[in-house]
């Protein structure tokens, strides 16, 4: 299928394969877009928007991110530790005092953002029903017991993450977060991201769905195993309880949703131009930029069941594994979401890469299109 928007020539290998991609029929929509400093080098979007196969891809089509949100929540709270709103070392509950409950009071803001808070999942009750409401889920998050002792193992939080940082940022600054993130990062630089899309834009998000086939690798497969199995493990729970699944993606209330961890809509233009603006001295200085990016916690994630490396909010290169790799140098940040999307930056070539998806796949980390496409990207810098 031949891809449409632009390509320097020096990346024609790149286009070529996006565009090889959908010799399988099952792929159904794509974009991809990389920037070398601050020239978008690659701009491509091929395949169809919507599950019929009638409504063309379009350069402004939004599609579903899951979280690769993350590091943007992330960045906002170091925006208010640099205006000294926060402190990364200040416990949580400093900020928040109804978090301090059920052993909590010591977490630092530091150790959520690093995914070592012992708070990853919620307990039963099921919250499916009361997760599109903010401080029902915040009042629940403030109650819930720990999982283990702040800062002695690893576990991502997969949801709770945003609720943790959102309400901290709503604390001390007054603004929702996914506004917040809104007015201070993406509209200054015409990022074509959406924390919660208004109505009006609805036309514009691409239907998401699933492909048969595509069963990941080891690591993988043992978390679907363990999320069809085991209703009361930890990954199961953090997970499903609330569950950000596939299914959601056609619901209007979920284009709606402001949740700013695991719910955005976005062209790859607009996700790699957040990592160009990042790495180009905006958003945070030099010195939380750093923060952000070096390692913070490694091992054996409890809720991937796999080993993972973070820094402040993202996830850092895991050469080693190369199911998790990123494919380009060892200093590459940025995060994965469920199904395909990614969005990275290599600092030490100044790239920013962005990939969306309407076609799941079954890799929990970096899902083999972009991985071929990134370390192509590599190859012709």
């Amino acid at each position: 299928m031949k891809a449409q928007g632009i390509c320097a020539r020096q990346f024609e290998a790149v286009k070529q394969a996006f565009e090889e991609m959908f010799d399988d029929p099952q792929e159904r929509g794509a974009g991809l877009c990389v920037q070398v400093g601050a020239e978008v080098v690659i701009d491509l979007w091929a395949g169809m928007a919507d599950q019929a196969g009638v409504k063309p891809w379009a350069r402004d089509t939004l599609a579903n991110t899951f979280c690769v949100i993350k590091p943007y929540v992330a960045v906002a709270v170091l925006m208010l530790v640099e205006r000294g709103k926060l402190e990364l070392d200040a416990p949580v509950a400093r900020y928040w005092p109804e978090f301090a409950q059920n052993g909590k009071a010591q977490v630092t803001l530091r150790q959520v953002m690093n995914h070592t808070a012992g708070l990853p999942a919620l307990r039963a009750p099921d919250h499916n029903a009361m997760m599109y409401d903010w401080e029902h889920m915040v009042q629940v998050l403030a109650a819930e017991p720990l999982w283990w002792e702040p800062g002695t193992d690893l576990g991502y939080g997969t949801t709770t993450f945003g609720w943790i940082l959102g309400e901290l940022i709503r604390r001390v600054d007054g603004r929702d977060p996914c506004v917040f993130i809104h007015e201070e990062m993406l509209a200054p630089h015409d990022l074509d991201v959406h924390l919660g899309v208004d109505e009006q834009h609805f036309h514009r998000i691409a239907r998401f769905d699933s492909a048969s086939g595509r069963v990941g690798d080891p690591y993988s497969q043992a978390l679907r195993t363990v999320l069809k199995n085991q209703p009361a493990h930890i990954a199961t729970l953090a997970f499903t309880n609330p569950g950000m699944v596939p299914r959601r993606t056609s619901d209007p209330r979920w284009w709606a949703y402001q949740q700013p961890a695991v719910c955005a809509h976005a062209t790859a233009r607009g996700l790699s131009g957040f990592y160009s603006a990042l790495m180009t001295g905006n958003f945070i200085g030099h010195e939380l930029l750093s923060e952000f990016t070096q390692e913070h916690s490694h091992g054996m994630d409890r809720v991937w069941m796999r080993p993972m490396r973070y820094g402040l909010g993202c996830m850092l290169e895991q050469q080693r594994d190369p199911t998790a790799s990123h494919a380009m140098g060892p200093g590459t940040f940025g995060h994965i979401g469920l199904g395909g999307p990614i969005s990275f930056a290599d600092p030490e070539k100044q790239v920013s890469f962005g990939f969306v998806t309407t076609t799941s796949g079954s890799h929990s980390m970096i899902d083999p299109r972009p991985r071929r496409l990134s370390s192509l990207v590599y190859a012709a810098i």
